[in-house]
């Protein structure tokens, strides 16, 4: 017995719908810092590269302006803070389309991995990460030297990828000095948009490999146990005593409502004492009878009962009865093969009533009444 509780609280379930949705809601969903890294670098090294020249222009121009004053500007207050208002705008313009780049790159790269989620439960301070010690004991584990080896060697990548770059664009950066200073600018901000592409473009292969990795942690952190999924199951699907409180008290709701419809029945058709069904047929509004209710034992004398403080007919015909109780569902048509049946039955109900108000004999008790072989049950 130790040894099945002990292999049964081993996680080696994949975790369930519920399970993944619950850890939805208090936010743990897998992310990528690198995946949003590459992301905002990507988007930020593309976007120098795009909006460069326009850029290097705005600052020139910035420059300019700010180093050619009139004489009376200098001395007059009111000037220099105009100066300053039109610089500030000047500049905010040159950078809005890249400063937007990145603000999407910010956005669409957390989302990229997990999706949307806005979640209180995730934003809700957790006090037990204030604890001095169980901070040093993350800072000391193995999941957090691990952490400090794939920081440690994306540092050596990307640096090693920037000493290409500063090898490969030497002599145009040594050139630059021999340069006009407009066209020194220009491309002095070419050759960082080509190295910081590059250098951003390597991050995709750290993404490439992180990604699959946050998404293996997380599905092995929700993984579950055998008896988790069963407690699970209980939990979502009810315990079998209270599903079967549920099943009963469903079935004494039909039951009151089935009972609640014998009144409005035009015969009862009985075994005569283990079966019972009431049925309802109405020449201008029905095509054909329908089954009211119908049991079997103490639910079939119930019906019985009803049937006499209402006044409703009762014919005794164990053939008919088990066979509309076996063939039809409560407010169900019955089935064509018990048609000329049900109409002996009805018909002797209809004349009955027509000769208690005077209009007619007395009609024959319907004896032989004739249900196909295919449709009879043994009592």
């Amino acid at each position: 017995m130790a040894e099945d509780n002990d292999s049964s609280q081993e996680k080696t379930e994949e975790p369930t719908p519920r399970k993944l949705e619950k850890a939805r809601e208090d936010g743990q969903i897998p992310r990528s810092r690198d995946l949003t890294t590459t992301f905002i670098l990507l988007a930020g090294s593309i976007g120098l590269y795009v909006f460069g020249q326009l850029i290097s222009l705005s600052m020139q121009n910035l420059t300019i302006n700010n180093f050619t004053l009139a004489r009376a500007e200098v001395f007059d207050t009111n000037a220099m803070y105009a100066h300053l208002g039109s610089s500030f705008y000047e500049g905010l313009m040159s950078l809005v389309p890249l400063l937007f780049m990145l603000l999407v790159a910010s956005i669409v790269g957390p989302i990229a991995l997990g999706g949307w989620l806005l979640s209180a439960k995730a934003m809700a301070p957790k006090f037990s990460r204030m604890n001095p010690l169980a901070g040093l004991k993350r800072m000391f584990s193995v999941k957090a030297l691990v952490e400090l080896a794939k920081s440690l060697g994306k540092v050596a990548v990307v640096m090693a990828v920037a000493m290409f770059a500063l090898f490969f664009w030497q002599q145009d950066m040594l050139q630059l000095a021999a340069e006009e200073t407009r066209v020194g600018i220009v491309e002095s901000l070419q050759i960082s948009a080509y190295a910081t592409i590059a250098m951003s473009a390597v991050t995709i292969l750290i993404a490439v490999i992180d990604v699959p990795f946050q998404m293996w942690d997380h599905s092995k952190k929700l993984k579950m146990s055998r008896q988790e999924i069963k407690d699970e199951h209980k939990d979502t699907e009810g315990k079998p005593e209270v599903k079967g409180r549920i099943r009963q008290l469903q079935r004494e709701m039909a039951q009151r409502r089935m009972m609640s419809k014998v009144p409005e029945a035009d015969v009862v058709i009985t075994n005569p004492t283990h079966y019972s069904v009431a049925l309802k047929y109405d020449p201008e509004n029905m095509a054909t009878p329908i089954l009211l209710a119908k049991g079997v034992d103490h639910v079939a004398l119930k019906i019985r009962e009803i049937a006499k403080v209402n006044d409703i007919d009762i014919i005794q015909s164990p053939v008919l009865a088990r066979a509309v109780y076996h063939t039809t569902e409560i407010d169900d048509e019955i089935p064509a093969g018990l048609y000329m049946a049900v109409a002996q039955v009805l018909a002797y109900v209809f004349g009955l009533r027509a000769y208690r108000r005077g209009r007619g004999d007395k009609p024959l008790y319907p004896r032989d009444i004739n249900v196909p072989r295919d449709m009879r049950f043994d009592g």
